[in-house]
């Protein structure tokens, strides 16, 4: 599996008595990773962890200055064609320059985050963040890295209009804040950011930035609408219309519409192990919901819910449970509006997304 690097800004939690100094042993709220980066083991990053003492691992390094004027004498002594070069040098530029620092503000420190291998579980919440960013830079496709335990290397943070705090200092920085004339705004308080406040991936509109997560993945065409909403390890390949929700670990695939409060469930709760991915040129009208996987050009009728465990009717009289039906071409789902029964038709028409809505 590859590698990933990234140098980023960490902001960990601010010491409430001693405002003006950064507690070594502080949590890590969050770490901003502007240019990362996906590839094999090479030359330039042995060089980087050379620099810092060391092989390469997968491990965080907090850089002083002079560790800073070491890597960048580093990288400036690269080819300027070498691979990552030049993004290194933009990653670099950005932390060194570092951030004004208010007193009440949770302090930030520059970093460099190595992962050896993705595939192998995220060892801290820096490794957590260079992960969900790759995801939401689209340089990994959802479920394209280890992501096992990410819970619980997060801290639940709160995220306002001053930065991220622990959610335990926000009643007592409030206070502080309103007494510089300056009002403290809590925009959520959870353990993943919006992705906006990262990355706005190219060629996607979104209309409320709080309904995506960080560690989304939007492909370029993708419009997530007010009551559309995007967790991490999930997202869309293609063109897609999102005004319902799309969980934890579903993958949308081009040219597919998730109607207005369409639900399709995620891996996170109740246990659920499937991993729900939905084809191509697929519609899941309004207020319906799936718990099993849709193949290419299906639909499941507004208000309609598929579970698993569903019983369905053939258009031959037979019954099946849903779950065998689970990924399979041109099916369309629907509640018989007269005895009730839930059904599958098997059909040839194709869905079309209306191609001036996609168009960002």
């Amino acid at each position: 599996m590859p590698a990933a690097f990234a140098f980023g800004l960490a902001s960990v939690g601010l010491d409430l008595s001693q405002p003006d100094r950064i507690n070594p042993e502080a949590p890590v709220l969050d770490t901003y990773y502007p240019v990362p980066r996906l590839g094999k083991v090479d030359a330039v990053l042995e060089r980087l962890c050379q620099v810092l003492g060391s092989s390469v691992r997968s491990a965080t390094w907090r850089l002083d200055q002079e560790q800073l004027q070491a890597l960048q004498d580093a990288i400036d002594g690269l080819d300027p064609e070498a691979t990552h070069g030049r993004a290194l040098r933009t990653g670099l530029r950005a932390i060194a320059a570092g951030a004004s620092q208010h007193r009440l503000r949770s302090p930030q420190l520059p970093v460099l985050t190595v992962i050896s291998d993705i595939a192998q579980p995220a060892q801290d919440a820096h490794d957590a963040y260079l992960r969900l960013h790759l995801l939401s830079h689209r340089l990994l496709p959802p479920h394209g890295c280890n992501l096992g335990g990410i819970f619980g290397l997060l801290n639940n943070v709160a995220w306002t209009n001053q930065g991220p705090y622990l959610a335990s200092e926000v009643d007592c920085l409030r206070g502080q804040w309103r007494r510089e004339g300056i009002l403290l705004e809590v925009r959520s308080v959870d353990k993943f950011p919006r992705m906006t406040d990262y990355v706005v991936p190219s060629g996607v509109r979104i209309a409320d930035a709080d309904r995506v997560r960080l560690g989304a993945h939007l492909a370029a065409g993708t419009t997530v609408m007010h009551e559309g909403f995007v967790n991490f390890n999930a997202g869309t390949l293609g063109a897609s219309m999102v005004e319902g929700r799309i969980s934890a670990g579903v993958v949308v695939d081009d040219g597919s519409d998730i109607g207005g409060g369409a639900s399709i469930m995620g891996t996170l709760s109740g246990g659920g192990q499937e991993v729900i991915r939905v084809g191509k040129g697929c519609l899941i009208g309004a207020n319906a919901g799936i718990g099993i996987s849709l193949g290419d050009r299906c639909t499941v009728e507004a208000g309609t819910y598929i579970t698993a465990g569903a019983k369905l009717r053939l258009p031959d009289g037979g019954v099946v449970k849903a779950q065998e039906l689970s990924g399979r071409d041109d099916c369309l789902y629907r509640r018989h509006s007269v005895d009730g029964c839930l059904e599958v038709v098997f059909k040839a028409n194709a869905v079309a997304l209306n191609e001036s809505l996609h168009k960002n």
